[in-house]
């Protein structure tokens, strides 16, 4: 299995994602993992739905992650894994996911969230998240679309840089 992004977008699967980045990353499978949409049919057969049939998409739990990593399947795929948030990319890693760089692409507004661009609002558990993966040696970067300037992320400060 070929990662080409693992990225954080509380969209999960939309547009920016299927007409943007699918296409620039030449991505054929979208891994999304997220115990809620994994648990909910609805969910995960509206997300299924909406990608085209040349994008396999699979909706996995936490605990399948591994497994479906793991699967002959996914084997020569390209996948662009999206996370809801960054607590749910940190147990990820903790469970054994590594990746290298993360993207943060849309985190919305929400109670006790503070605005860091236009697209990303972070509260307390996001910013403990991050600082977790970025001292795993996680690169984390900001940027919707691909053709976007790529911001980092600075844990010291808490901003984009």
């Amino acid at each position: 299995m070929s990662i080409v992004l693992v990225r954080v977008d509380n969209r999960l699967i939309h547009g920016q994602v299927l007409e943007a980045w699918v296409p620039y990353l030449k991505a054929d499978h979208i891994l999304v993992v997220d115990d809620d949409v994994a648990s909910d049919c609805f969910r995960r057969k509206l997300m299924e739905s909406v990608a085209p049939s040349t994008l396999k998409v699979v909706i996995c739990s936490h605990e399948q992650l591994l497994s479906i990593c793991e699967n002959n399947e996914m084997a020569q795929a390209k996948v662009l894994v999206l996370f809801a948030d960054p607590v749910n990319a940190l147990q990820a890693y903790r469970q054994g996911f590594n990746f290298k760089t993360l993207n943060l692409g849309n985190m919305h507004i929400g109670e006790h969230k503070c605005c860091i661009s236009k697209t990303l609002y972070m509260g307390d558990d996001d910013f403990m998240a991050l600082e977790q993966l970025s001292l795993f040696g996680v690169d984390i970067t900001a940027q919707c679309v691909p053709t976007d300037h790529i911001l980092h992320w600075d844990c010291d400060c808490c901003k984009l840089r």
